[in-house]
């Protein structure tokens, strides 16, 4: 079969595409992945045809980025908008000839209308989880704001929201180019593939038959790689150091960022990834080591910890490799994964105002983040049989048992087996300091929203 993948967003989002790629060529399928120019780097490592998209996201991003979360939406929109004519015209192209199209991201009602001017079948692949369910709130809205009982209609209300936004210049580049009618209403009953662990997001029981949770989609760039001389050099000088990684996230003042980063290490070693924002001028001491791009599934597993911005495949990632996470949530769906974590008891609470600036001279965090940590970071090496994964930090050994098991996790039993007893001084310094630039929005103050924190699994 000739199967176009269709993606347009950031590196999290062409990079599992690229591994699901990747996977059908290996069964003796033909791919072509069309995503940004920028994000196809995976792809072509690993031979996929690939095709670059109009527009630069990235660019966008920088421009949008400061404004926080409301920026990026907006960002995110405006890039939608502005070339969906062009991707249209490009995804016809390139999809001449096949016999399916898988579609992602904020390309996926272009994907489909394709697919519906082909008259192929269509599926829609994403690592956020936007079917709606009674179990967990939308993805797009912080976790504290939606009461349970509201859940389902939360996440049918982001969806409207999406559509409604880009609804009509979707309409009017179906005219343009495909000569369809316009669209009143989403598509429903297509195929839904999450590339989700079911781990981090067990499977609604609400959920269609549609709808299904596939396991992280990684690519295997780990298998091959081999680390500069510098990055080998740093890790074998000493202990397992801390990742400090913010993806794809850009607008950060980023003198500011390491100055807050440098001071909660406190001397600590640690490797830094500056991502799309880049370092500027911004130089490091020499227990800090700036490092490029890396995959993850050859990097986490040699650090202590990983600080991150809570992105779906760094999440996936970090869960993957047994380490614990703290994690600074910037937009969209990263508060969401973030809340996954700390329910699994592997991070804490996400970095947002909840700290005073005294807590930094004490080197504790607070009593609410305290429990978690305890469980995600234990003072002692623990050994597989007695994992906090067995018993701690996941509420029972029963759980403990099947996420082992989980094939979308691995097989490592330890959630950090580094010896780290001051990782609360850490946690504590990095989110005083952090408070001054990043900053969740505060829950909805109405008795009638309130909702009971939910009962812990055990």
């Amino acid at each position: 079969m000739k199967l176009v993948l269709l993606t347009c967003g950031t590196e999290g989002d062409t990079r599992p595409l690229a591994a699901l790629g990747h996977a059908l060529r290996r069964v003796g399928h033909e791919v072509v992945l069309l995503g940004d120019a920028r994000t196809l780097g995976t792809a072509h490592a690993l031979g996929i045809p690939a095709t670059p998209l109009s527009g630069d996201i990235r660019e966008l991003f920088a421009d949008w980025g400061q404004q926080g979360p409301r920026g990026t939406a907006k960002a995110m929109v405006a890039l939608t908008n502005k070339h969906t004519a062009a991707w249209m015209r490009e995804t016809l192209a390139a999809a001449e000839g096949c016999d399916a199209i898988v579609t992602s991201g904020l390309a996926g009602f272009v994907g489909l209308s394709v697919a519906e001017r082909l008259e192929v079948p269509a599926a829609i692949a994403g690592m956020i989880p936007l079917t709606p369910s009674r179990e967990f709130a939308s993805p797009f809205l912080p976790p504290a704001w939606v009461p349970a009982w509201l859940n389902r209609a939360s996440l049918a209300f982001t969806n409207k929201l999406f559509w409604l936004a880009f609804k009509q210049a979707l309409n009017r580049a179906r005219a343009e180019v495909l000569a369809l009618p316009p669209r009143k209403t989403v598509w429903k009953d297509l195929p839904m593939l999450y590339g989700i662990s079911p781990t981090l997001l067990p499977s609604p029981k609400d959920w269609p038959a549609n709808a299904t949770l596939c396991g992280q989609w990684l690519p295997p760039m780990g298998e091959s790689y081999t680390p500069p001389p510098a990055l080998a050099a740093f890790l074998a000088a000493g202990t397992a150091p801390v990742y400090v990684g913010f993806g794809s996230m850009t607008g950060i003042d980023m003198a500011a960022m390491l100055g807050a980063v440098i001071a909660a290490l406190d001397g600590r070693r640690a490797v830094f990834w500056p991502g799309w924002n880049g370092m500027g001028d911004a130089r490091l001491p020499d227990n800090v080591l700036c490092i490029d791009a890396t995959p993850h599934d050859w990097l986490f597993p040699r650090m202590a910890a990983v600080i991150h911005h809570g992105g779906s495949g760094t999440t996936h990632s970090a869960l993957r490799a047994g380490k614990p996470s703290i994690v600074m949530p910037f937009a969209g769906d990263q508060a969401f994964w973030a809340d996954r974590l700390r329910r699994l008891g592997v991070a804490p609470a996400a970095l947002r105002r909840l700290l005073q600036p005294s807590i930094l001279s004490r080197g504790k965090p607070s009593s609410r983040v305290r429990p978690s940590l305890a469980d995600a970071w234990p003072a002692k090496t623990a050994s597989p049989r007695r994992s906090p994964l067995s018993k701690g930090c996941l509420g029972g050994r029963r759980r403990g048992c099947r996420l082992l098991r989980d094939p979308c996790v691995g097989s490592d039993p330890r959630v950090c087996t580094a010896s780290m007893p001051s990782v609360f001084a850490i946690l504590a310094a990095f989110q005083t300091a952090a408070a001054s630039m990043i900053e969740m929005p505060a829950p909805i103050s109405s008795s009638r929203c309130s909702a009971k924190p939910a009962a812990r699994a055990g």
